[in-house]
């Protein structure tokens, strides 16, 4: 019995010590074989090979991890990303029963081996193959290490933005990293309002012709934003090129993705020749958190690094980074995967197996049975790296992407920002802005040195210098020609619309080369919204013109900034009208006329009524009584009253009569002298309300967008328009009318209406502008010209040669000296119901307050009327009472008080008396 017991203590302690707690010895294998298919013949590669058996050597001579089982690592040389040798000797790998796989280098390889880890259930971990498009959903066995390109376009884009840029074009190698990392790009800038303006592909393996031929048809393109987006090997050939080109100059701004600062790092410094072709560029490199395990790898790495030396220095790259921490990532999931109790194995349930016959012996590769368990264990790692923080969010990549922003200069590179995913662009690391809110309104990075080494931010767009000339359409008017006319029998064109554009475009930076081309016939005014849409075809390349910015215009184009501004107006005919002998009558409607009358009379009423029972100016005969009201009502109109009031109450009313009299006698005046004075106009429609609701014809310029805005904004039936081609024809419409048919009233823009004016004074407008439009110079969407040319105009308004070249071709105006102008309005009730309302309540408080006094006099004279008499008999009846009341509010005031008095004085006088009868009596 003892004996058995110790057999059983030393076989599990023996289970314990050699595969650490929590293990079983009898499912943990002594290693696992470890799978990294890289370019190891590459510079890149060796760096990458020496970071990976660096990691390798740290895991297995760690017992706190795996214990006593190793990781035995079979690397296979990635053929120089050759795609077809690359997924053969991935499959060479997974035939050795590879639990995961460290690669592949090439996204191409990616792509396809990554249906065969799906097939056979081994995770491929990949820190090189940023592809965005390298979906966990379509490839879940595919697991990326290292920070997706898609966050990489999201900066650029952001970084495009910040400056504000609004268009780019992208150099790229034409494979699915390339590619898809370009696409990505494009949805980035899409949200920002940018775009791609120009796609540049090139074949992986580019000739130095190629590269030349591509870089020419960018340096013809307008924008002057360009992204690189290839690798190492041929990233420094495009820059030597462009810079034999003169494309590294000023103006020019070159945004190269990560794999510049991996070059950089890799052999830093390198020579002075491939560092003068990349100054001043703006590049990205992966962001990785200074942390005490980062710091101590650094200062291992000359020591890993020294006896590869055969290729010069060998620098620390992100890469290196993220490699080293890949296989600790492994490590720690497979640890995880024993821990729980797994156990590694593998079948031969492949469908390959059921390929009989074939001479690849694609039955040799087996299922991982456990897979999905490995990948849940690797997605599950939480761990402090190299890098920072190792942890996966759901969608199955690295949590806080960030990347650092550096700018190339002299013979190395400046730090110029930071990017990140929570916060943006910043000048402080990411890692001190994750506990804080999100916050991307203060975006924020140092100045740059661009190419040409200079600090002004390049403007990003310049004309494009292909030979290409503007195509730009002109409308050819037959009508109104001092805004665009075409000099019979040249090409030469004229007029106020092309004397603002030459002069705006005088005022650019950089040469345009242009053609005006005429549009239309020349026998009537052409449709300009038709011009607009031949933009948008590519028949023009702009539109220069008496063009109005309109809704439906601006959904095609972009305009400039208005150079005019002008709204749609109502000319209608009108006559002169002569002074009457009841001019005096006009100022005011008949309406207005009875309510002021009525006030007069309701305000002497109340004012006789307040000062009847103290003023003797208000009191007599009922006759005189009348005759003193109307008089003292009408007398105010003129300050002429010669009753004085007493009463608080009525000085009240007339004093804010006298002020309601006072703004009515001014209004009154002014009126009739403008009525007098000035010649008079009149015409039946008063503005484009009264206009819409009559069934009179009306006229509009033919080509314009009037018609349009008429039916379909107005409402104003079709059949009601009329559309009209000269000034002559119009005039000549208006005259006929809209019963002899011609039109009863012209809608037209008021820079035309204002020439039509100016030598027609038998016509005026009528009402307001109803609409507010301006004119402008139309582009093509997204067009950097329209930007320019609106800063131009602008210009122009600010230094008077805008207002110099309007007086130049439209300061006509014969009819100004006239003085004539359309009949005014009427004065209302509705200018002056405030003022009587004001009036009426005065006088309705004062008659309530009144009112009030006087009852309460009343009471008290009737209470010393029952006292003064002697017998119930002698009490006044109902009616008595009346009569009672109607002498009293009838006597004045005083003579109240004293009857009071004297009728107090006997009451005493007789209480005397009584008193003395009954003492005799006694």
């Amino acid at each position: 019995m003892i004996k058995f017991w110790l057999v059983f203590f030393m076989v599990l302690s023996n289970g314990f010590y050699s595969t650490g707690a929590g293990m079983n010895n009898s499912t943990v294998p002594d290693s696992v074989n470890i799978g990294i298919l890289y370019s190891f013949n590459t510079t890149i590669g060796r760096i990458l090979q020496i970071a990976l058996e660096a990691a390798i050597d740290d895991v297995n001579s760690d017992p706190s991890i795996l214990g006593k089982t190793q990781l035995n690592i079979l690397m296979q040389e990635d053929s120089k990303y050759r795609g077809f040798l690359s997924i053969a000797e991935t499959l060479q790998l997974m035939a050795k029963r590879t639990v995961a796989i460290i690669g592949p280098q090439s996204t191409i390889t990616a792509h396809v081996i990554s249906h065969v880890a799906n097939e056979l259930q081994v995770p491929l971990l990949s820190f090189s193959a940023t592809d965005p498009t390298l979906s966990p959903v379509q490839f879940p066995f595919f697991i990326r290490t290292a920070q997706n390109d898609l966050y990489m376009m999201t900066a650029i884009a952001e970084l495009v933005a910040f400056y504000g840029w609004r268009e780019v074009i992208a150099i790229f190698v034409d494979d699915d990293q390339g590619r898809n990392g370009i696409a990505a790009l494009g949805d980035k800038l899409s949200e920002r309002r940018c775009k791609i303006s120009y796609k540049a592909p090139m074949t992986a393996e580019p000739t130095k012709e190629e590269i030349t031929d591509v870089l020419v048809q960018v340096a013809l393109a307008e924008s002057r934003i360009i992204v690189l987006h290839t690798n190492t090997i041929w990233g420094p050939k495009i820059f030597s090129v462009a810079q034999n080109l003169g494309m590294m100059g000023t103006g020019y701004v070159w945004i190269a993705t990560s794999f510049l600062t991996t070059l950089l790092d890799t052999a830093s410094p390198l020579p002075p020749d491939e560092m003068q072709d990349i100054q001043g560029v703006v590049t990205l490199r992966m962001y990785t958190a200074e942390t005490e395990l980062k710091r101590r790898f650094v200062s291992r790495w000359k020591n890993l690094t020294r006896g590869n030396t055969s290729d010069g220095p060998m620098g620390l790259t992100a890469y290196c980074l993220y490699a080293y921490d890949t296989v600790w990532l492994l490590a720690r999931a497979i640890d995880t995967f024993f821990k729980q109790g797994n156990r590694i194995t593998f079948s031969n349930d492949s469908k390959l197996s059921e390929l009989h016959g074939d001479n690849l012996h694609l039955d040799a590769l087996n299922i991982f049975n456990e897979g999905n368990i490995l990948r849940s264990c690797i997605l599950g790692v939480n761990m402090t790296g190299v890098t920072g923080q190792v942890r996966y969010t759901s969608d199955c990549n690295l949590v806080n992407p960030a990347f650092e922003i550096v700018n190339v200069i002299g013979s190395g590179v400046r730090r110029i920002g930071y990017w990140s995913n929570h916060s943006g662009l910043s000048v402080v690391p990411p890692e001190s802005l994750y506990s804080k809110p999100t916050n991307r309104s203060n975006q924020k990075l140092n100045p740059v040195i661009w190419p040409g080494d200079t600090v002004q931010k390049p403007r990003g767009w310049v004309f494009p210098n292909n030979g290409k000339r503007l195509k730009i359409g002109i409308p050819k008017r037959v009508s109104y020609r001092e805004f665009v006319s075409q000099a019979p029998g040249t090409d030469v064109f004229k007029g106020f619309c092309i004397d603002v554009f030459l002069a705006a475009v005088n005022l650019l930076p950089y040469g345009v080369p242009y053609n005006f081309v005429p549009f239309g016939d020349g026998h009537s005014n052409p449709s300009n919204s038709e011009l607009v849409r031949l933009i948008t075809a590519g028949v023009y390349d702009a539109a220069v013109g008496d063009i109005t910015i309109t809704t439906e215009r601006t959904k095609m184009v972009d305009f400039t900034q208005p150079f005019i501004e002008s709204g749609l107006v109502v000319v209608t005919p009108v006559k002169k009208m002569e002074s009457s002998a009841w001019a005096f009558l006009r100022p005011f409607t008949p309406l207005m006329w009875a309510v002021t009358a009525i006030f007069f009379l309701v305000v002497g009423a109340v004012v006789w009524i307040l000062e009847h029972r103290l003023n003797d100016d208000f009191r007599g005969p009922p006759k005189k009584q009348v005759v003193t009201i109307l008089w003292f009502s009408f007398s105010t109109m003129f300050f002429a009253h010669r009753e004085n009031t007493v009463s608080t109450l009525g000085r009240l009313v007339l004093l804010i009569w006298l002020f309601v009299v006072l703004i009515i006698n001014s209004s009154y005046t002014a009126s009739l002298t403008s009525i007098l004075t000035v010649q008079q106009l009149a015409s039946p429609i008063k503005g484009i309300e009264s206009l819409v609701n009559s069934h009179d014809r009306i006229g509009y310029l033919q080509g314009s967008f009037t018609r349009n805005y008429l039916i379909e904004e107005l409402g104003i039936d079709e059949s009601r328009l009329v559309p009209l081609t000269t000034p002559e024809e119009t005039a000549k419409a208006l005259k006929d009318g809209s019963h002899k048919g011609g039109v009863a009233a012209y809608i037209d823009e008021r820079a035309y209406i204002e020439l039509f004016l100016a030598s027609r004074c038998d016509f005026t407008i009528v009402g307001q502008e109803f609409t507010r439009n301006g004119w402008g110079f139309a582009f093509p969407r997204d067009s950097p010209l329209a930007i320019d040319l609106s800063t131009a105009i602008l210009e122009l308004a600010e230094n008077g040669d805008l207002q110099r070249i309007h007086d130049k071709w439209l300061l006509s105006r014969a009819c100004l000296s006239q003085g004539a102008k359309l009949e005014v309005d009427r004065l209302n009730l509705k200018s002056f119901w405030g003022l009587y309302l004001v009036a009426g309540f005065a006088c309705f408080l004062a008659l309530f307050i009144y009112l009030i006094q006087i009852m309460r006099q009343y009471k008290k004279h009737y209470s010393e009327e029952l006292e003064s008499s002697p017998s119930p008999s002698q009490q006044s009846s109902g009616s008595s009472r009346v009569r009672t009341f109607m002498s009293f509010v009838d006597e004045k005031e005083e003579d109240v008080k004293n009857r009071s008095k004297r009728r107090q004085m006997e009451r005493i006088s007789y209480r005397s008396n009584d008193g003395g009868s009954s003492s005799a009596m006694c």
